[in-house]
């Protein structure tokens, strides 16, 4: 069904084809598989020990992730894993494990002040209350009115106290905050070429006149972001999709444009990630480039990601 949908968009078959080249039938194959539920444990309710328990004494068999220990596949469940007492408690947040890692990058400190320029529905956002233990100040911004239900709703059931949620456009956070944040998030709105495995929806929209859009919302969000950095500070820009367009580029446009960009290279133990491109086309990128990451799905069984860090040098 998957490819059926792909190729009935040829600007989408075309794009995929240029990417990937020879490993095309794997990502293909990809958006075939059902993926393996993932949850993260909310400890600030409760220890991914007591959680383990409490599902397995439900029927359900959990197997710990290696590189994060507060978060388990599921693999078998007897019902919907989001359908427990112990999720409508807030104890786990259903989270594929993709989106885990850019918080875990972007490492925030307890007591320090973090911008998630767009938050919602709030899966890193939590994921970051936990790892700041419900201190310092969080900023979870959004634009729309449903979307920020469904991050109030998610920031309630989880216990992140220490969160305040906005509902601005994000580019004004870098006239009204200039070097401001201890660290910022920017899980940008994207194309989602990522979540084609279980959103064919993707390929009935995706083209080139809406990633122009798209684009141009990623580089206000970016510029905004790095300037209400503090000097020192670090930054996680993200998307869930492939497209080179939202991901090097986007970086580029940050390079070209503000002085202080230092590119910061990482890598997770556990998760195969490669390098980021230096070029697409008839486009050339900074060398830094290469030590952004890009998670492909089918290396990890998990959604496709983008993720680069930013550190903001002393102007």
């Amino acid at each position: 069904m998957g490819y059926e949908w792909i190729s009935r968009n040829k600007e989408l078959y075309n794009l995929l084809k240029e990417y990937y080249q020879d490993e095309l039938e794997k990502f293909l194959l990809w958006t075939e598989e059902k993926l393996k539920p993932a949850i993260r444990v909310n400890t600030l309710k409760i220890t991914p020990e007591e959680l383990k328990e409490r599902l397995e004494n439900q029927g359900f068999t959990l197997k710990r992730l290696d590189f994060y220990n507060e978060a388990f596949y599921v693999e078998y469940a007897p019902f919907e894993i989001g359908k427990t007492i112990e999720h409508y408690l807030g104890y786990y947040y259903v989270q594929n494990i993709s989106s885990m890692i850019p918080p875990l990058v972007l490492n925030p400190q307890p007591h320090e002040m973090v911008l998630d320029i767009a938050a919602a529905p709030g899966s890193k956002t939590t994921q970051m209350a936990q790892m700041m233990r419900n201190t310092g100040v969080i900023i979870a911004n959004d634009v729309a009115v449903d979307r920020i239900k469904a991050l109030s709703n998610n920031v309630d059931r989880m216990g992140a106290l220490n969160v305040i949620i906005t509902m601005v456009e994000g580019f004004k956070f870098g006239f009204w905050f200039k070097n401001s944040f201890d660290r910022v998030l920017v899980d940008a709105p994207c194309s989602a070429i990522g979540t084609l495995h279980k959103s064919y929806e993707v390929a009935k929209w995706w083209g080139y006149e809406k990633v122009g859009k798209l684009t141009r919302t990623q580089k206000g969000l970016i510029l905004a972001a790095f300037d209400c950095l503090k000097p020192g500070g670090t930054m996680v820009y993200s998307t869930c999709t492939i497209t080179p367009e939202e991901n090097e580029a986007v970086i580029n446009f940050l390079i070209e444009k503000r002085e202080g960009v230092i590119i910061e290279e990482f890598d997770i133990q556990g998760i195969k990630m490669r390098k980021g491109l230096t070029q697409w086309g008839r486009f050339k990128f900074h060398s830094d480039l290469q030590k952004t990451r890009r998670i492909e799905p089918f290396d990890n069984d998990t959604e496709g990601f983008y993720i680069a860090k930013i550190k903001k040098g002393e102007i």
